[in-house]
């Protein structure tokens, strides 16, 4: 991907750190949904171990939220992972992020461990997300 191709506008609707999204595209594959050619969600997939992957950012453009992009896009991620050799797929969120906790589990996602303070260690400013301080980060796997 061509850095004027990076979909900047939708990563960082899901992580609000340019840096910290640079750091992980380098890594990464970064998978793109759209809709009539418009773009209107990404995932990005990041080999972490061997024969595991993580899913590091899931964003659907607002005006496209609610109708299944996001939960199709992780089935995206875990079929490809599956493809590339991973028997394990992890995802992280905030604790704040009540909609995506919901959504992972709903893709067959399980609570696997609790990140204390990744969010206040690793962002400059706080993060707020339905009316809660996103402090800690809540990690998830599946088993493919």
């Amino acid at each position: 991907m061509l850095k004027d191709e990076i979909p900047y506008d939708l990563l960082l609707l899901a992580d609000p750190s340019q840096e910290i999204v640079n750091s992980y595209l380098q890594k990464g594959i970064c998978y793109l949904a759209y809709s009539d050619n418009t773009l209107i969600g990404e995932i990005v997939l990041v080999p972490t171990e061997p024969s595991t992957m993580e899913i590091m950012n899931v964003a659907v453009h607002e005006d496209y939220q609610g109708k299944g992009i996001g939960k199709q896009l992780i089935h995206k991620a875990l079929e490809e992972a599956a493809k590339l050799g991973a028997a394990t797929v992890e995802i992280g969120t905030g604790n704040s992020s009540i909609h995506q906790l919901k959504l992972y589990q709903q893709c067959g996602f399980r609570i696997s461990g609790i990140d204390h303070d990744f969010f206040m260690r690793n962002y400059d400013e706080p993060i707020f997300e339905n009316g809660i301080q996103c402090k800690d980060m809540i990690r998830l796997t599946i088993i493919l």
